[in-house]
């Protein structure tokens, strides 16, 4: 339980064992008194102080003399050997701890003529209260001429005196080194970037105010202001407040591994991140359109630096684009490089299957929707900090690495500045290239770079042979061989359903509705949700995904926690976003949007129009009502015959309108009863089609 040499701090004091004896008693020391010799307690009591918190374990102060050596023949070396030699008959006695024992071998010693009592219980204390080693007893050089400590003028200045300048300088008191405080504190320690030299003219401008009879030659100088500067914080004290936060933490804090010490082998972890690319490109349906640069996202491998998969668009940073980036990557990209004209085998990129982890920024892979890949599929989500792109340093690298391929000769590349220089051009007329042209670039680029580039900088693992080129494929081949095996396989419809995003829909009588768009599948017919009648009990909400470049198709989620799915297509009342995406959808939604307000404006006119006008005739028409003796009951009683002769007035205006317009000639009914008699019945049918069955749709 108690180990010999152990520190312990109890109720104020600092006590270091030395022995324990066989009766259950503990010898210990206090290391902290100048005048302390060894004691006893008993190991109950000291068990008890132990569990009661008055007593615990605390770090050696003086372990550091463990790993002092000093140099053969130094006066250090001599002085501890001496003493070692001197006090051994007392520390190697076995009742040391005893002051009789103790005193007896002391008086025998100084009686020798080797030293005195006062030295011998010096030498004895100071080797029992720091370890019980001979460099116990190594002096305290490192105490001699006050290192480190604040040197305080008197009556001169310290230092070496001025030659070629005039004056003294000053001495520096406290008054002094309190506005050098407050000049450093509020010029040199923030992230501002102010020197050393506008600090101090800040420092003489105060100064000056303050001592107006002092002149200039015998202020400060430069020297003692950075003197106290330098004195006062370390250089990371100064490193740290002379950087903002996240810029100290991505590009200057010390670096205590790589990341190939965190992974196992190939798959163990993706890092997936996006930038936009420096360069402009056209529209691949007209080329004098200038569509501007696009987003390029890139999936890496750590252990073997293989770019697994890529996404190269327009749509911004978001989960829906990195999706489709981390679906490529663990998918067969013959098909995709095909698309392009780019032919290649499985073996020449052959990052297939799903990876351990994914190490991604805060925003695209943080939030539900990327949990059921982490549930489902047993991949674990790793997010960054924010400002924190040095803690994916693969595939931050890349970003430059692959742009690098292209920058020099590719037209359209950023340079810096758009404005126009004397006699220069804006690098954005200079696009040339679409997005289909730059996505060629890119795979070529990233081919080349998984098979045949060298990672000069690769850190090697101590069983990797040293004929092994650092070359991503290369090293992927190898690792599956010799380190975690091959990914996991995964079903490649069953994933590309996960990864969609997510939302929820509602259900009524005319199906799903998402963004707008309605939706029906045989199952929610089978379901009887699509009545029209307030007893069917449907759920308001259903949890659908939807791939954002087919509008077409919803995969429903019917059933809570669980992957299966009911495809629902695109109903006949939305027909109008067949085969778009759903980008699409959202732009003419927009359109449309603005189009309902811009008419909603016009209709508000025209029904404030409509209602003066029969207002007026409202009006017009109370007014022409003329008073009648008529009783109210005699009125009520006239009603019938009066819609009688307003009935046959209408029949009457009727005739004389069709006399006014020509004579109507009325068929034989006999002729138009034989002719459709004649007709065989698929011609009654078309000529006089039924649409009861397409109308009603019933079931």
């Amino acid at each position: 339980m108690f180990r010999i040499n152990d520190v312990y701090y109890n109720q104020g004091k600092t006590y270091r064992i030395l022995k324990i004896l066989s009766n259950d008693t503990v010898v210990w020391i206090d290391i902290v008194e100048t005048k302390a010799l060894p004691e006893l307690i008993q190991l109950q009591s000291l068990i008890d102080l132990v569990e009661e918190g008055e007593c615990h374990l605390i770090d050696d102060p003086h372990q550091y003399l463990l790993l002092q050596l000093p140099e053969d023949g130094t006066t250090a070396q001599i002085k501890r050997d001496f003493s070692y030699e001197l006090i051994q008959p007392i520390i190697s006695n076995e009742l040391f701890y005893l002051a009789d024992v103790r005193s007896k071998i002391i008086k025998d010693i100084v009686s020798s003529g080797k030293s005195t009592n006062q030295t011998l219980y010096r030498l004895i204390r100071r080797y029992w209260q720091r370890g019980q080693v001979p460099n116990a007893l190594i002096p305290n050089y490192k105490n001699s001429g006050a290192k480190g400590k604040k040197r305080i003028a008197k009556d001169t200045k310290l230092g070496r005196p001025r030659v070629y300048k005039k004056g003294t300088t000053a001495l520096i008191n406290e008054d002094t080194e309190r506005l050098f405080s407050i000049i450093i504190n509020k010029y040199l320690l923030n992230d501002h970037k102010y020197t050393i030299v506008y600090a101090y003219r800040k420092f003489k401008t105060i100064y000056r105010s303050l001592n107006p009879d002092i002149e200039e030659e015998n202020f400060p100088s430069i020297w003692q202001f950075k003197h106290f500067y330098h004195r006062e914080f370390t250089s990371v004290q100064k490193l740290k407040v002379r950087h903002n936060k996240i810029s100290y933490n991505k590009d200057i804090r010390q670096l205590n591994s790589t990341v190939n010490t965190q992974v196992l082998g190939p798959g163990s972890r993706y890092e997936i991140d996006a930038t936009i690319a420096d360069i402009y490109l056209l529209s691949d349906s007209d080329r004098k359109s200038i569509v501007g640069r696009p987003v390029i996202y890139f999936v890496a491998d750590v252990f073997s630096r293989m770019i697994a998969g890529f996404y190269i668009g327009f749509e911004n940073p978001s989960y829906t684009t990195s999706m489709q980036a981390l679906k490529m990557a663990v998918t067969d990209k013959q098909d995709y490089c095909k698309e392009y004209g780019v032919n290649i085998t499985a073996d020449k990129w052959p990052c297939i299957g799903l990876p351990d982890a994914i190490l991604a920024d805060r925003g695209e892979l943080l939030g539900h929707q990327i949990e059921t890949l982490e549930k489902s599929f047993s991949v674990r989500i790793e997010n960054t900090p924010p400002y924190r792109g040095d803690l994916k340093p693969v595939v931050e690298r890349y970003f430059r690495t692959m742009q690098a391929k292209f920058k020099p000769f590719a037209p359209g590349v950023v340079t810096g500045v758009k404005e126009k220089k004397k006699g220069g051009r804006d690098y954005r007329l200079d696009a040339a290239l679409t997005i289909t042209d730059f996505t060629k670039i890119m795979i070529n680029s990233i081919l080349m770079h998984n098979n045949s580039h060298q990672l000069r900088s690769y850190d090697r693992d101590s069983d990797m042979p040293p004929d092994l080129p650092a070359v991503p494929l290369q090293l992927w081949n190898w690792g599956l061989q010799h380190r975690t095996g091959k990914l996991r396989s995964v079903s490649e419809k069953s994933l590309h359903i996960s990864l969609l995003p997510r939302k929820k829909a509602t259900l009524s009588d005319l199906g799903i509705k998402l963004f707008g768009n309605y939706y029906i599948c045989a199952e929610i017919r089978e379901q009887g949700w699509l009545h029209r009648k307030n007893t069917v009990n449907r759920p308001k909400t259903l949890v659908v995904a939807y791939d954002p470049i087919d509008a077409n198709t919803l995969y429903v989620f019917y059933e809570k926690d669980s992957l299966k799915y009911w495809e629902a297509h695109l109903s006949d009342r939305s027909r109008e976003f067949r085969d778009c995406s759903f980008w699409e959808v959202w732009q003419i939604q927009q359109e449309q949007k603005k189009t309902f307000s811009k008419q909603e404006t016009e209709s508000s006119l025209a029904l404030e129009e409509l209602e003066r006008e029969n207002e007026n005739i409202i009006a017009k028409a109370m007014k022409s009502i003329p008073k009648t003796p008529q009783t109210k009951t005699a009125q009520l009683a006239n009603i019938n015959d009066n819609r009688r002769q307003a009935k046959d007035k209408e029949r009457q205006n009727r005739q004389k309108n069709k006399a006014q317009k020509g004579k109507i000639i009325h068929l034989p009914k006999a002729t138009s009863e034989r002719n459709q008699s004649n007709l065989s019945d698929e011609d009654l049918a078309l000529k006089y089609p039924v649409y009861h069955d397409i109308l009603s749709d019933d079931d």
